[in-house]
């Protein structure tokens, strides 16, 4: 079967599980389905229909669809149904270059013809516009103030349930308002005299009647762990998780420390098997990966970070990262690959190429603990392909606890092949989705606090087989239905399990560089 033809399929699966679920009050709450998604990871764009422009699938850290030509008045692409009514549309933009002034890129909703939609635009006069469009007739439903700035994602997304129409944009409404110009229509990208990437498209039905603000939990799934629970004062800040098994992780131990100022000082100091402390001061600028060799503690002074690139932890062991500022990365952050026993904590992340944190390749006994993430979309990644079972399964192994996912977008993370994978007493705010469980992993999410996230949990994403993913014991406040299935297997260790409604409290004050002395 094509992908279009499955994409249909689903479609009308999607939408006759919706009718029973609305019909027979199924849980006594409305699910959203999915009726459309591709983040064109295929590097085709099959089910898209084009109209104008020049469009192709190009790599930007992982398969985009590229719109390239700043001289088209209208370039557009569409998808779906004209038959769509109430649902909402949810994508990723970034705009490469305007020819002009008051040009803009635009994610569409109830597209009837190629010249009737509403769209939520980002412009270069600097502002976000929900517009009604009817041929040359453009109404603006409502606007905002907002920097507009080339080379850097946002995630888009308009809700359209009767005449009532909403735009988002990162996770913040920018405009609500009544409309009724148009009742049904597919979904679209569009670009007028512009050049952008458009990423991660996703279409769903209405779920957004789950009641917030209460603990939510799944009774049916048995215990995993004996943790210790309740209030805590203070909340655990050593080492906890996976990266205690294994023979545990030290880093360079008691070795004398080195203090380094540059990329190359830095470059010589973590490179290697030989146990050292690595010290970082001031800013360190530069472009790549530094390679980190096995038995390495990489420590951030007062005010560290390094700008333009990242740390590769690749074939080692026994690594520590902790107090360092991380911006502007042009690859990954810190990327993990074939390595075990790993600590990245206490470190704050922003405005960088691909992942904050990437963990892949067969690494194991990985703990990722205390971070901030911010002004960033992709934030980590566990288990890099759906292809990779034959390294990954039995291993990538990682535990998430404490961390502060800022209005990031995604990847909180999105997980493949790992079981179990422990996500405790973090801070959700503002995200596209929260966790992810896919191929067949197994993710125990508990104890977290979720905020204004429009999919705390899913099972299964994008064009990745669904896997487990018991959650249990979290708060959601202002946040869409979280999806569970399953169990997982056992967590191996002793933790402190806080109590999730002071969680949002203890990791804004606690998360990110700067907050431990080291």
């Amino acid at each position: 079967m094509s992908r279009t033809a499955r994409r249909g399929v689903l479609a009308v699966i999607a939408a006759a599980l919706a009718a029973i679920v609305v019909a027979f009050g199924l849980g006594g709450v409305a699910q959203a389905a999915t009726l459309f998604s591709d983040d064109f990871n295929d590097g085709s764009a099959d089910g898209w229909s084009k109209s104008g422009g020049d469009w192709s699938v190009v790599s930007d850290g992982s398969p985009t669809f590229n719109q390239s030509k700043t001289d088209s008045e209208l370039a557009r692409q569409f998808a779906g149904s004209t038959g769509w009514t109430a649902y909402s549309v949810q994508a990723r933009v970034k705009p490469l270059a305007f020819n002009g002034s008051n040009r803009l890129v635009a994610l569409a909703s109830r597209s009837s013809s190629a010249t009737k939609m509403y769209r939520l635009a980002l412009t270069n006069a600097n502002r976000a516009e929900l517009q009604a469009v009817d041929g040359s007739s453009v109404t603006v439903i409502g606007s905002a103030s907002l920097t507009v700035s080339t080379g850097t994602w946002y995630t888009l997304r308009i809700d359209a349930n009767g005449s009532t129409i909403s735009g988002y944009v990162n996770g913040t409404r920018i405009a609500t308002g009544s409309n009724s110009a148009h009742s049904s229509g597919r979904v679209a990208l569009v670009t007028v005299y512009a050049s952008a990437r458009f990423d991660d498209v996703v279409v769903s039905t209405d779920g957004s009647t789950q009641p917030t603000g209460n603990p939510t939990s799944s009774p049916t799934n048995p215990p995993t762990s004996n943790p210790t629970t309740g209030p805590t004062t203070p909340p655990q800040t050593g080492l906890v998780g996976w990266a205690t098994q294994g023979g545990g992780t030290t880093g360079g131990g008691s070795a004398s420390a080195t203090t380094v100022t540059s990329s190359s000082a830095l470059s010589s100091a973590v490179s290697g098997t030989t146990a050292r402390v690595v010290r970082v001061s001031g800013t360190i600028s530069c472009s790549g990966m530094i390679s980190v060799g096995s038995n390495k503690t990489i420590l951030g002074n007062s005010g560290a970070t390094i700008a333009g690139c990242g740390l590769n932890v690749s074939n080692a062991s026994n690594v520590i990262i902790r107090n360092i500022s991380f911006r502007d990365w042009d690859d990954d952050a810190v990327n993990v690959q074939y390595s075990t026993r790993v600590w990245v904590d206490h470190n704050s992340f922003t405005n960088g190429y691909d992942g904050a944190v990437d963990v892949k390749r067969a690494s194991d006994y990985v703990t990722i603990s205390w971070n901030r993430v911010y002004g960033h979309d992709k934030s980590m990644l566990l288990g890099h392909s759906d292809d990779n079972a034959g390294e990954d399964v039995g291993h990538l192994r990682v535990t998430y606890h404490h961390n502060w996912f800022d209005g990031s977008g995604t990847r909180h993370p999105r997980v493949r092949f790992g079981n179990p994978v422990h996500v405790y007493n973090n801070y959700y705010n503002g995200n596209e989705y929260g966790v992810a469980s896919t191929m067949d992993a197994g993710v125990l999410v508990e104890g977290n606090y979720f905020e204004n996230v429009d999919e705390p949990t899913l099972v299964g994403y994008a064009d990745s087989d669904p896997g487990d993913l018991v959650q249990r014991n979290n708060v959601f406040v202002g946040s869409g239905s979280p999806q569970s299935s399953g169990s997982t297997n056992s967590i191996p260790y002793s933790y402190q399990l806080d109590n999730a409604s002071g969680v949002k409290s203890s990791v804004t004050s606690g998360a990110g560089a700067g907050r431990i002395s080291v």
